[in-house]
Parts: C-alpha cells; structure tokens; sequence
C-alpha cells in the first residue's frame, strides 16, 4: 500500500466535472470502492448511505454515477438530492446509517464538482480510510465478485430529509425571531443553502431576507457567497441590515457582515463561539484553530484563560485535533466552525444560529467586534502551479525558513500548496503592515522564480 494519497485532498476529490479526475467513470469507481471499504475493512454487510448533492449541473450526472457504483457493490442509497454537506452529515446520525457520500465542489466555480465521503458518526474520513479507499479502486470495474438479483442494491429517494435537517437546526439553542427580526439578511452562494433556508426561516417564523438564492445550476459562488463577501457587505449597507451571513456552495462555511459591510471571518465567530460556550461547561480543553488564523485569536483567547491548539488547514484536521485536545470548539478563518456539542462537521447554517444565541447572551454588538478584535496585518497570496506533484517542496519550506528569520520574532510565515486548487498559498502576518508587504513581495518574486 502506498503512503500518499493520489486523488484525495484536503476535501474529498475535486476536479472540473467530466474531465481529469471527476468523469462519471471515476464517480462510479469511487462509489463501489467506498463501499468496498465498507464491507471489508468496516465489517458492514450491506452499507446503508446517505447521498446529497450541490446545485451545480454536473452534480445529477456524477450522482447517477456515484450511485450506480455503490448499488453495484450491494449497498442501499438514500438519495437526498440538493442539501448542504452538514445536512448530509444529520442526516447519517438521525437515521442511522453507516455513511455518507457529497457530490459537491464547496466554494469552486460551477464547472468544477467533487466526491467526499462520510462515516457513520457523520464526519469526514481520516485519510487513512481515504488511502484505503483509494487502493479499493484499482481495477474493480472487473472484479469477479459482484452481487446480484436481490444482492444488487437501491436507490430510494428521501427529499424529506431535507425538511428534517431544517428541523434539527430550528431545535438549536437560538436567540429566536428578536434578532432574526431586527434586520438580518442571508446569503445563499446560489447553492445548496438555497433550498434549507426558505424552510428554516419558516419554521423559526422569521421573514429575513435571502440573496444568492436563485441556483440555475451554472451560478453557483458566481458573485455571491463567501468567496464574493464584498456583495453582501454592500447589500447590508445599503438596506440598512443589521447583520449578514454569507454560506458556500454546499453551506459547511459561514462568514458575517456588519451594518458597516465589514467581514466578520471565522476567526472572530470563534472568539465569539469560545466566550460563550466556556459558561456553559461546552468549551471543552478549548479550541482548535489551524495554522492560518491570526495570531490576535490567540492572544484574545489566552486572556479568557482560553488554550489554543494549531493543526494543519482542513475542517477535517481541525476535528482530529479537536479530538486529541479535547476541545470542542474549533475552526478556520475561512469559516469551518465545529462546536461538537451541536454539529460533527462544519455546518455554516448551525454556526450563524449560534452566533446569533452567542450575541444575544453577551450582550454583544457586532458592530464593535472588528474594531475590538485588532487583527495582525496579513497577506495572503496564490501562486498558480502548473502542476502540484512536480512542486520542490525542500526548496519551498528553505525559502520560507528564510524569510520567518528576517522577520526577528515580529510575525510568522506560512507556506503550504493548496489541496484543492493548483495553487501555492503563502501567508505572511505581522502587527507591522509594512513589513508583511515587503516579505510578501520578497517571498512572491523567489517563489515565482521556482515554480
């Protein structure tokens, strides 16, 4: 078995559909040697899955095909159709079932489209079971096993589960239709969000305004969502909003906007989250943040006699060091927030639930939070790679190590290649804005130079 995982990387299998690595024949492939993985390593006769998809147009013809593989290797799908990623992940632990499958490319164009996989607590693989997962496929289009008349598997539609993720949320600790009421507006990322949040706001009986939430199927993060903050910071202004939440395409991120149209980012929820939860005995050892958030969380929360512990990029790792650490809160910058005593994956709806519950109970005014936080100044840039496997890692990590030294103790310098897009991301923070600048451009022009 090799050590490296090929197809898989920091969430799930990513591609642009019906090319490279997310053709149908691969969808197919995937399918059957996740169930495989299953039944032999898991010990499940016949895996039960639950299977959902983003509003992206590719996504029917990959579900089909992910299907197809997974009843083709004797496993019983409930096909949820279009539903956030955590939506997914509910409805794995409410029925049951020994996993989950997400046909979704996150915050990627329309034209890209991806596969990731969940256990049968609901949350992502380790990439041990990703690596299994991986050698399962080989050449099992011929294996000679394959089961059939009543052995061969199903499919069963369960949209009904859709309403039963909006369900789970409305029975979230929440501070009800009093700020909901006050202004507040949504904004969907013309993606899976689209079809929960009509559903939630009418269970909570709260009239919020949504954007971003006409999908088409080819608009998906087009101009909206949290890659496109700056539409719902001028939306917020302009009508006179008190607040807004912006989601990704399958909704497992959420970022905020205050009345000023400033972004309130992953880092600042979690400040939020933390001081809110340690009252209530929820906090756990902590919380677990990853290399990328500003180093100002750190100091916040080490005041609150709050521990912070750092792990790799990934909402995935982020749960693994959660779960070494104790903590129980967790996140990223980018907007992954998991507070394990409401959701086992990031789920962007839940965090924007809770934030609200978390405002409403501190008395806080989102207003003043950007000002208070006082973040360090930081840059981070993307450099394009023609290929990521050909990348002098050794050399990169040198150069790095270089500019961390020329910054005397002032700030930090992260490098690391992207695991899903062929870029190189290079992140340089200080309190100094001049000095994250000048290293940027420094580290920018010997990268450019390697790569």
């Amino acid at each position: 078995m090799t050590s490296k995982r090929v197809l898989f990387g920091t969430d799930g299998v990513r591609d642009v559909a019906n090319k490279g690595g997310m053709t149908p024949e691969m969808a197919l492939r995937l399918g059957r040697a996740f169930i495989l993985f299953l039944m032999e390593k898991g010990g499940v006769p016949r895996p039960r899955i639950a299977l959902g998809r983003d509003t992206r147009r590719s996504g029917m013809m990959l579900e089909g095909a992910l299907a197809a593989g997974m009843t083709s290797a004797g496993a019983e799908v409930l096909s949820i159709g279009v539903i956030p990623t955590p939506g997914v992940s509910c409805a794995v632990r409410s029925l049951g079932v020994d996993g989950g499958a997400v046909i979704s490319a996150s915050h990627n164009p329309a034209e890209y489209n991806g596969i990731k996989f969940l256990d049968h607590d609901g949350c992502k693989l380790s990439d041990e079971a990703e690596l299994s997962i991986e050698e399962y496929i080989g050449d099992n289009l011929t294996d000679d096993w394959r089961p059939t008349g009543a052995s061969v598997g199903e499919v069963l539609s369960r949209p009904d589960l859709v309403r039963g993720y909006a369900e789970h949320l409305a029975s979230l600790p929440r501070c009800g239709v009093e700020l909901l009421a006050n202004k507040v507006a949504f904004d969907c990322a013309h993606g899976a969000a689209s079809v929960v949040m009509p559903v939630l706001l009418k269970r909570l009986g709260a009239a919020c305004p949504l954007i971003g939430a006409s999908p088409d199927g080819m608009n998906i993060n087009e101009g909206a969502g949290v890659m496109h903050m700056e539409h719902l910071g001028e939306y917020v202004t302009r009508l006179g909003y008190r607040l807004g939440f912006a989601f990704d395409g399958d909704a497992d991120r959420v970022l905020a906007a205050d009345s000023k149209g400033r972004v309130i980012d992953g880092d600042i929820l979690l400040w939020v989250l933390a001081r809110w939860l340690l009252p209530q005995g929820l906090l756990g050892s902590g919380v677990a943040v990853t290399v990328m958030s500003n180093m100002a969380l750190e100091g916040h929360l080490e005041r609150e006699g709050i521990k912070v512990v750092r792990c790799p990029v990934g909402d995935r790792y982020v749960l693994d060091a959660m779960r070494h650490s104790g903590a129980r809160l967790g996140g990223e910058q980018s907007g992954h927030i998991i507070a394990d005593a409401f959701t086992s994956t990031g789920d962007g709806l839940c965090t924007a639930l809770l934030f609200l519950k978390a405002l409403q109970d501190l008395n806080e005014d989102p207003d003043t939070l950007v000002d208070r936080f006082g973040r360090y100044a930081q840059r981070l840039s993307n450099l394009p790679l023609e290929s990521r496997k050909e990348l002098d890692m050794d050399r990169v990590n040198e150069i790095a190590a270089e500019a961390q030294g020329k910054m005397e103790g002032k700030g930090r310098v992260f490098v690391r290649p992207s695991g899903t897009e062929p870029l190189l991301r290079i992140l340089v923070e200080a309190r100094e804005a001049a000095l994250v600048e000048e290293v940027s451009r420094l580290l920018m022009e010997k990268f450019r130079e390697l790569c």
